[in-house]
């Protein structure tokens, strides 16, 4: 299994980063998580666009599925005519939220997505086995546990701290975690993580390697999300960048 970051911005593009999407490969199946604000730009440096064959929305903030409204031109007015419709996996309300971004709601998008609403629970999206449960957020929101052939992805999605993120982490080789804001500065609850937050989990769900991302370069340093990670996890950890790939 295969991870490549697309997009890895906290709630608003940065100078080198569109925000969070992902894409994760197996079996020649494409599988992209999340597909914020300029991500679909970014993702045709590493993918064909036209090759993804599911999307998984985790929520409805803009940083993490507006582009999955502009890639409804790059299917429907493709020159060699209408690609076919492709699973999109999210919360309740996914396909009225895309089409009112798109044209305000003039027209459904039957033709380019199957919409298929997430609930806690076990299924599977090509050759992945998907677990869902609901994260600590204000709005609906997923975080997902990927596996495939004995070797597990998780990903945060946007929370602050609950069991249910641990739960989904368990174990896992690599965790993919958002760490949005830091110690010293107003955390509002029920919103996001610190990355001493982060390492608190990881260390609770003894992941192999821990992926921050969601980072705001603008409010404040890396390397004091990764120090305060460091107080609390001792496994390998990074701050991932677009382009980056990993294998899980």
């Amino acid at each position: 299994m295969k991870l490549t970051v697309v997009g890895c911005a906290g709630s608003f593009p940065g100078p080198d980063a569109p925000c969070s999407s992902y894409l994760v490969e197996a079996e020649g199946f494409r599988l992209l998580m999340d597909f914020g604000t300029g991500s679909l730009g970014t993702l045709q440096r590493y993918a064909d666009p036209h090759s993804i064959d599911a999307i998984f929305l985790s929520h409805l903030h803009g940083d993490h599925m507006f582009d999955a409204s502009a890639y409804v031109v790059a299917r429907r007015y493709a020159p060699t005519g209408p690609y076919p419709a492709i699973p999109v996996f999210g919360p309740a309300g996914t396909a009225e939220r895309l089409s009112a971004v798109y044209d305000g709601g003039a027209e459904p998008m039957d033709d380019i997505y199957q919409f298929v609403t997430l609930t806690p629970g076990t299924g599977s999206i090509g050759p992945f086995q998907l677990t869902v449960d609901r994260m600590n957020h204000p709005v609906e929101t997923f975080g997902a546990r990927v596996e495939h052939r004995g070797k597990v992805l998780a990903y945060s999605a946007d929370t602050a701290g609950c069991d249910q993120l641990t739960k989904l982490a368990h174990g896992a080789d690599t965790f993919l975690c958002e760490a949005s804001y830091v110690e010293t500065r107003q955390n509002p609850p029920d919103l996001h993580l610190t990355g001493r937050d982060a390492g608190v989990h990881a260390t609770r769900a003894d992941v192999g390697r821990l992926l921050l991302t969601h980072l705001v370069p603008a409010w404040h340093s890396e390397a004091q999300t990764l120090d305060e990670v460091s107080g609390q996890y001792a496994g390998p950890t990074e701050v991932v960048r677009p382009g980056a790939s990993y294998e899980v």
